[in-house]
């Protein structure tokens, strides 16, 4: 099996339970707020279920970013559509969007603004940090 893929799997189960943890900690929290929030034994289940598949794919999709030989576009387009896909279709099977073209539309331009917002920010975080290491090694040596 392919290093990357082992450590997608591995990633994934990691921090896949946070999925549901998280789920919960919000339900909580709106529960506070809402007097008549009800939910039956299988929108739980959807929920728990999705969540877990969710923030499985969102810590295992962290690999393609670490695919070295693999171009910056192409690691950001796997990285996106990955999460991407998995966002949306937990967003549509709990029914957090309806399913609706203008809905989904404007999710998927918040999602790449986003996105991108904090791609580009980390990567001149870790960048600013190559150079500032870089520079410290060069005056090392």
């Amino acid at each position: 099996m392919n290093i990357y893929v082992k450590e997608f799997i591995k990633r994934g189960f990691l921090f896949s339970g946070l999925g549901p943890v998280t789920a919960s900690i919000v339900i909580f929290i709106v529960s506070l707020f809402e007097e008549n929030l009800q939910l039956d034994g299988l929108q739980v289940l959807i929920m728990a279920v999705s969540t877990y598949i969710l923030a499985f794919v969102q810590a295992g999709a962290t690999v393609f970013n670490q695919i070295e030989h693999w171009s910056l576009p192409k690691s950001l387009a796997c990285h996106f559509s990955s999460l991407y896909a998995v966002y949306v279709l937990c967003y549509l099977v709990n029914t957090w969007i309806p399913f609706n073209i203008n809905v989904i539309l404007t999710f998927t331009a918040i999602f790449a603004a986003t996105f991108f917002v904090i791609w580009t920010v980390v990567f001149l975080t870790v960048r600013r940090l190559s150079k500032k290491l870089n520079k410290n090694l060069h005056g090392f040596i």
